[in-house]
């Protein structure tokens, strides 16, 4: 039997319109800024000017349609930990160090073992990024949620120096770019997932599971590199919706030339099943899932940035390199040479 394609718009999710929606919120949030505010909607993180030469940088995210798994696994411990990895490595983009986070947890009612278990994985989560949980809001919605539905949000806070932002100039044609792997899908392409669930056997395989794997927290090791390289670390990027699509967002100027992406013995298995079942060309998968890559660096010290990579205990890979370029282009940004 012919392997099927499954793609992301047929699981219910137009990418490209989401991107259409985020250039009209663009153009209808400007009206409300200031001269302090630095970098809006569209980057990795918002930046706001606090004077003295320091930035405020702020960021928001859900875990998505992962609740819907977490919940038929009956798994809630771990999801916490996407919610506050999903803002947080988003605003260490920016070379923020992360201050604090609220979170939001919405619910049809109260399940107090469920709510126990989420709250502890987002305490989990800002232990390991190094930041306070210092507020947030439980809301119960009867009408608006199913029974045994919850939703949630989280809302991060860091503070950057302006000499050490990260991207934008900085990032320059002759960097090269290093991948630092993922601990699986994270939270990004799972309606496309759960759509591969449903006509699969890998619940009987024990494969939803391991896709339940919470997303890498990366505060620690972009630290170490911060350390390490200081202004040779030029820029990084969260590798989240849009796949490998979210590196050209260091600098939309540039090309970014790919030359490898991990293999099939580099990342988690259930990766490699999935992306064998969906029949998917390796552009297409590019453009949805983190193709076994969380976060990627952009240096002109490559071989340092590695031996500081070792000595923190990651692995990672020199995958390409930042080319001259003539824009914001999807077509040309990213340049696939596998």
């Amino acid at each position: 039997m012919g392997k099927k394609s499954t793609s992301y718009r047929d699981a219910g999710v137009d990418v490209e319109k989401a991107d259409h929606f985020v250039d009209w919120i663009q153009s209808k949030v400007r009206q409300t800024y200031s001269n302090r505010v630095v970098s809006g909607v569209g980057g990795f993180a918002s930046l706001y000017d606090m004077g003295d030469g320091r930035y405020l940088a702020s960021g928001t995210d859900g875990v998505g349609t992962k609740l819907l798994l977490a919940g038929k696994l009956g798994v809630h411990d771990t999801i916490g930990i996407d919610l506050v990895a999903m803002c947080v490595n988003d605003v260490i983009c920016t070379g923020a160090r992360p201050m604090f986070f609220l979170d939001y947890l919405a619910s049809a009612s109260l399940d107090l073992e469920v709510s126990k278990s989420i709250i502890g994985g987002i305490t989990n989560g800002c232990i390991q990024s190094n930041m306070a949980l210092i507020g947030g809001e439980t809301a119960e919605m009867p009408g608006v949620y199913s029974p045994g539905d919850y939703d949630l949000a989280g809302f991060c806070v860091g503070e950057v120096k302006k000499e050490d932002l990260l991207g934008g100039a900085k990032v320059k044609p002759g960097d090269s770019l290093i991948g630092l792997p993922s601990t699986g899908f994270h939270s990004n392409g799972y309606s496309l997932l759960r759509r591969l669930l449903r006509e699969s056997d890998f619940f009987d395989g024990g494969f939803a599971s391991q896709i339940l794997t919470p997303t890498k927290i990366y505060v620690g090791v972009v630290k170490a590199l911060q350390d390490s390289l200081g202004a040779s670390l030029h820029g990084l990027a969260h590798i989240t919706g849009s796949g490998l699509q979210n590196i050209p967002r260091m600098n939309e100027a540039l090309h970014y030339r790919i030359d490898r992406i991990p293999d099939r013995s580099e990342i988690p298995r259930c990766m490699g099943e999935f992306f064998d079942r969906s029949g998917l060309g390796v552009v297409e998968l590019c453009n949805t899932f983190n193709m076994g890559l969380g976060l990627v660096i952009a240096t002109d010290r490559p071989d340092d940035a590695m031996k500081a990579l070792a000595t923190a205990g990651e692995k990672s890979w020199i995958i390409g390199g930042v080319e001259e370029g003539r824009g914001k282009d999807p077509s040309l940004a990213l340049r696939m040479t596998t």
